[in-house]
């Protein structure tokens, strides 16, 4: 089984809670949008900040300045952010990066529920083409040469990170 399929197994349970508490929001109103993005914001930044400048990661596009922008755009400032662990291992890292490059593909459907006068640079901003499926077979690659040690802290980093991003949807509910 690829590493892709044990972390989407895996994690299933959580992402689940994490879609069903996301998806409570309507997107199209101006405020539920708002509290929609304020969550998000409670999570992403402190997520990106923990995995940037780590070598072992692929390039990724950080959003927080998009997530900024929107809310910004609304009126509203950005949240503190809850505390992400830093990831304490490579591994880690993979695990927390598979949750937020996954949400940008969720990202791309829910980015067509928002009402056409609301900004939705965050929910837009999609992968470049191929670098969602690079992603996948880097981590595969290195989940094959890490064995199940590796894929076990990636998982479990991955639960922490949908666990976050409940954390702060929670905050609003």
């Amino acid at each position: 089984m690829s590493a892709r399929i044990a972390l989407r197994e895996a994690t299933a349970a959580k992402h689940a809670t994490v879609d069903a508490a996301f998806g409570s929001y309507d997107l199209a109103d101006r405020i539920a949008y708002g509290r929609f993005l304020t969550a998000h914001a409670r999570a992403l930044p402190a997520v990106e900040a923990a995995l940037r400048g780590n070598a072992a990661l692929p390039a990724f596009g950080p959003r927080t300045a998009l997530l900024r922008a929107d809310l910004a755009a609304l009126g509203l400032a950005m949240p503190e952010p809850l505390p992400a662990p830093e990831p304490a291992s490579d591994a880690a890292a993979f695990g927390a990066l598979y949750v937020t490059e996954g949400s940008r593909l969720g990202g791309a459907m829910l980015a067509r529920a928002v009402s056409p006068d609301l900004p939705r640079a965050y929910l837009s901003a999609i992968h470049p083409s191929g670098t969602w499926r690079a992603f996948g077979e880097l981590l595969d690659a290195r989940a094959d040469a890490g064995g199940a040690a590796w894929l076990g802290e990636a998982i479990t980093a991955a639960e922490a990170t949908f666990e976050l991003y409940a954390q702060a949807a929670a905050i609003d509910a």
